[in-house]
């Protein structure tokens, strides 16, 4: 049996990772007045697992992955029972359990049954991990070609209304409305605006914009979410001679760049080749895309072993 995530499917595999104990995949049921099923009261990550080029598995910047994790749990006021020591060991035998060498990674901590209404602090926190295997999110044609992106007309959520640097289960709700908005309308991707008008992030991934050699990106201090491949361009960049510069960014400012790229677990580096009807650049994957492209997949890859303190070798 074949699920679905988003436009991607999910296979099935044999176990997921609940409570400390491994169950079959068919197993992993919670009941119909779970917490945050009701409410949106819980926190996630997405991490990547690769294979190496000397055929080596190795789970991307795992140790930042579940330091967020209970960022995110502390945010959000979700007293976490699990050490990240044993939250990080059990990602590593989620995988090795379901015999993968590369895979994305799905924890999640929810608030349980118990209590209804707003409240409900005394209800258990659960935690789970999954893993699927899952290939390149906006396809694998868009990170040599790149993708068609809209502007939404949904407003990326304020500082003060959401918490933006948590990863939190309703936050998500912003962001499936304007991906669906604009799918429908025939892009691949949404790229959402912040209260002031300024450009944030797109549905699930941060953005970066080239303009005459310099790379720009929003300042992680607005409405988006810190994401951990962000972190890791912005260093690569730096050792590529390609310094990022974090400032608010105009809408317009991404009809004239020279190249618009998205980053994140799941897209990666996926360069953008239009939006809004607009042709960015050539109307292709840029030179310089290329280049943090390149070096990105030489970093979680190999062979070259460019940043060791990233990798959690399975």
């Amino acid at each position: 049996m074949l699920c679905y995530e988003g436009l991607a499917m999910v296979e099935k595999l044999e176990k997921i990772w609940m409570n400390g104990t491994f169950v079959p995949w068919d197993d992993a049921k919670v009941h119909v007045l779970t917490h945050t099923l009701h409410y949106g009261l819980g926190v996630f990550e997405g991490i990547r697992c690769y294979r190496r080029a000397d055929g080596k598995s190795a789970v991307f910047r795992l140790r930042e992955h579940v330091d967020r994790l209970f960022e995110s749990a502390h945010i959000s006021d979700m007293a976490m029972k699990w050490t990240r020591d044993e939250v990080h060991q059990a990602c590593l035998d989620t995988v090795r359990v379901n015999k993968l060498d590369e895979c994305y990674l799905r924890p999640l901590a929810f608030v349980g049954e118990g209590a209804m209404g707003l409240y409900g602090r005394d209800n258990p926190i659960h935690l789970t991990i999954a893993a699927w295997r899952w290939g390149a999110y906006l396809g694998d044609e868009g990170l040599e070609k790149g993708i068609r992106a809209k502007v939404s007309s949904y407003t990326r959520s304020g500082i003060n209304s959401a918490m933006t640097k948590a990863k939190v289960v309703g936050n998500y709700v912003n962001s499936i409305l304007a991906k669906r908005e604009v799918v429908a309308a025939g892009y691949q991707e949404a790229i959402m605006l912040d209260a002031q008008g300024y450009v944030a992030e797109a549905s699930g991934e941060n953005i970066f914009v080239v303009k005459h050699g310099k790379i720009l990106t929003p300042p992680v201090g607005g409405s988006i979410l810190g994401g951990i491949t962000r972190d890791s361009i912005i260093l690569l960049c730096g050792e590529l001679g390609l310094p990022v510069q974090e400032r608010q960014i105009s809408r317009d400012e991404l009809y004239v760049a020279d190249e618009v790229f998205f980053t994140g677990t799941a897209a990666e580096v996926t360069p953008v080749r239009e939006v809004d009807e607009r042709q960015v650049g050539i109307g292709a994957r840029g030179p310089i895309t290329k280049r943090v492209q390149d070096r990105y997949f030489q970093a979680v890859r190999g062979p070259e072993l460019l940043h060791p303190e990233w990798l959690s070798f399975i």
